[in-house]
C-alpha cells in the first residue's frame, strides 16, 4: 500500500475537495490532476503536504497526460457532466498506456446501472463511461474499474434546498414525499474511496453502493419540525411529469432551460419508482469502513444547515 500513488481528477468541484481531504488524511500519495493555466486552486489541509503533488496537464495531448499517470495506480474522477465521456476517454486511454491498475469514473450519484436511470439522457456520459471501461477492462486483465454509487449529496443537497429547504420551510414533494432515498454526505463519499483504494480486489470490476442512511422528505420536515415547530409550504408532483416536463426543456432554445433540465432527471432518478434510490439493501459500507449515519446525527446535521 505504501507505493499505491492515487490521482485525482477534479479536485476544486463540490465533491473534489472532500475525497482530497479523505486521500491525504489516510496518508495515501495523492496527484491531483489540474488543467494548465486552470484559475482555480487546489485546498491543501495543512500537515498533508507531504503527500499531495499538484500535477498541471494538457487534457488535449495524450503524451501529457500518460506521462502524469504513469508513477499512479488508482485514478479517481469527480468531473461534472460537460464533456463527461470526452474527458474521461482521454484519461482512460493514457491509464492504460500507463499501466494504471484501477480506474474509479466520475460516478458518485443516481444509480446509474438501474436500467430506468440509464433511458434518462442526463446520465447519457456516464453510461458511455461505463461500457468503454468493460470493454478495456476485458482486453485487459491488469486493468479494472469500480462504480461509486452513493445516491443523493446530504449535506450538499440540503444547503442548496434541494431535497428540501430547510432555511425557507418548504419543499417539492415527489411522488408525496413518502419515498425514501439513500443520501450521503461530501465527507462520507471522500472516505468511501479510501475503503475502495484500500480494498482493490474486493471491489474490482464492480458496482459498489454506500450511503449515510436511508430517508424521506416527509421524514425530514418532521425532524424540522420538531427542531423549531415552524410549518412548512408543500407542492406534491409527479416524477413521471417532472420527467417530462424535463424532456420539453430540452428542446428549449433558452439554454438555461436545458440546463436546469438536469434537476428534473435527477429527481426521477432519485424519487421515482423503480429508479432504485435506496441502497439499503445493497449497501457495501462494512466493506469501506463507513458506519451508517445515526437519527441523532442527522438532526444535528439539519439543526446546523437550518442555524
Amino acid at each position: 500500500m505504501s507505493s499505491l500513488r492515487v490521482a485525482l481528477v477534479g479536485a476544486t468541484g463540490n465533491l473534489g475537495p472532500s475525497i482530497l481531504q479523505a486521500l491525504l488524511a489516510a496518508s495515501l500519495e495523492t496527484t491531483v490532476l489540474t488543467r494548465v493555466g486552470s484559475a482555480h486552486k487546489v485546498s491543501v489541509p495543512p500537515g498533508s503536504e507531504k503527500f499531495l503533488k499538484v500535477q498541471e496537464v494538457d487534457y488535449s495531448s495524450h503524451e501529457s497526460l500518460v506521462s502524469a499517470l504513469e508513477p499512479i495506480s488508482v485514478v479517481v474522477s469527480t468531473l461534472g457532466f460537460e464533456n463527461l465521456f470526452t474527458i474521461q476517454k482521454k484519461l482512460i486511454d493514457a491509464s492504460l498506456e500507463a499501466n494504471v491498475t484501477r480506474f474509479i469514473p466520475s460516478e458518485f450519484g443516481n444509480d446509474s446501472a438501474n436500467p430506468l436511470v440509464r433511458k434518462l439522457p442526463l446520465y447519457a456520459d456516464k453510461i458511455k463511461t461505463q461500457d468503454y471501461l468493460q470493454e478495456k477492462a476485458a482486453q485487459n486483465p491488469e486493468f479494472s474499474y469500480t462504480f461509486a454509487y452513493n445516491n443523493s449529496f446530504l449535506d450538499w443537497q440540503l444547503q442548496i434546498g434541494f431535497m428540501v429547504n430547510l432555511k425557507d420551510h418548504s419543499a417539492t414533494l415527489y411522488d408525496g414525499g413518502d419515498v425514501p432515498f439513500s443520501a450521503t454526505r461530501l465527507a462520507t463519499i471522500g472516505q468511501a474511496i479510501v475503503g475502495m483504494v484500500r480494498n482493490l480486489e474486493a471491489t474490482k470490476n464492480k458496482n459498489i453502493y454506500f450511503h449515510d442512511i436511508a430517508i424521506t422528505q416527509n421524514q425530514l420536515i418532521d425532524i424540522s419540525k420538531r427542531i423549531d415547530g415552524k410549518e412548512w409550504s408543500t407542492t406534491v408532483v409527479s416524477t413521471a411529469e417532472v420527467e417530462q416536463k424535463s424532456y420539453n426543456m430540452l428542446k428549449s432554445s433558452d439554454p438555461s432551460e436545458v440546463a436546469n433540465s438536469a434537476l428534473g432527471f435527477i429527481a426521477r432518478a432519485c424519487w421515482g419508482a423503480g429508479h432504485g434510490g435506496d441502497f439499503s439493501d445493497k449497501i457495501s459500507n462494512k466493506l469501506l469502513g463507513i458506519p451508517e449515519m445515526s437519527t441523532e446525527d442527522l438532526e444535528n446535521l439539519i439543526r446546523e444547515t437550518m442555524a
